[in-house]
């Protein structure tokens, strides 16, 4: 079972791999920058060799980048966008170093404008970042609906894979919390919703899963990570969805409310939840 969580790159790529392995953790997930600004930590080079020589070690094969959450490719405002465009050039050329490199990003919120426009620009902006030889696979997280948000529906993320050039270089993160706050009933109809993915988007989309409860009802529209277990979505839901055949081989990341020690002991509650686990 690959299961992490998010941690801080602060210290550097191997400090994180370091705390990762101390949670039992095989996989984790780090923001590219400052969640709120713009600027990336200074490349360490000495650092990443130290991580890759600690992973191989240890036989952690991916890890996830998450964007910042101020990258808006569906901005009504131009200068917006164009931070959104030179955040990804930056991150993708980072990742370029990474041995199968996952990037996450929410698609983005459109404000004023009509929602097919701003699917558009999204589009646009992933086609002028992306290329046919790329490692990177740039994942699409599903949102909660919160606002003016995109990417809340299976249709809008298909629509966005759709009109992408390079569609063997692009994917999509379920969020449990963001799902099930956006109407898909994964506690009581998971595989329906499953079906429904796999009838718009395909399940060859789906790369990995943020698995988080949450704080608000089914349908709720807002975004409130809760603890596993302590939530609306339940300890049984998840547990069921960790051991879905059509998801159990897929990387886990936890972004529930936690400090290391909280991740430590969800970790080890969901892998002793995790049936015919080796």
């Amino acid at each position: 079972m690959k299961i992490g969580c998010h941690l801080s790159i602060k210290d550097g790529f191997t400090k994180a791999l370091k705390d990762a392995l101390e949670i039992n953790a095989n996989t984790f997930q780090y923001f590219s920058r400052n969640p709120q600004g713009g600027q990336a930590r200074l490349w360490d080079q000495a650092d990443f060799d130290s991580y890759i020589k600690l992973a191989k070690e240890n036989n952690i094969e991916l890890i996830l980048c998450h964007a910042p959450y101020t990258l808006n490719p569906a901005s009504e405002k131009e200068n917006v966008r164009d931070f959104a465009r030179i955040c990804f050039e930056e991150d993708l050329k980072r990742l370029e170093n990474f041995p199968n490199p996952l990037y996450n990003f929410h698609p983005g919120s459109v404000g004023k404008l009509d929602r097919d426009y701003g699917i558009k620009l999204v589009i646009d902006v992933l086609n002028k970042v992306m290329s046919p030889t790329m490692k990177t696979t740039i994942l699409l997280e599903t949102m909660s609906g919160k606002g003016t948000e995109i990417g809340i529906s299976f249709d809008e993320i298909k629509e966005i894979i759709n009109g992408v050039k390079y569609k063997e270089h692009i994917g999509v993160c379920f969020d449990t919390c963001h799902l099930y706050s956006a109407g898909y009933d994964i506690v009581n109809n998971l595989d329906d919703v499953l079906k429904e993915f796999d009838d718009k988007v395909g399940l060859n989309y789906l790369k990995a899963i943020h698995l988080n409860d949450s704080m608000v009802e089914y349908n709720s529209k807002k975004d409130r990570h809760e603890k596993i277990g302590n939530g609306t979505i339940g300890f049984d839901a998840i547990v069921r969805i960790i051991n879905h055949p059509l998801l159990k081989d897929l990387p886990f990341y936890l972004e529930t409310p936690n400090d290391l020690l909280g991740y430590r002991n969800e970790i080890k509650m969901l892998r002793e939840a995790r049936l015919n686990e080796e």
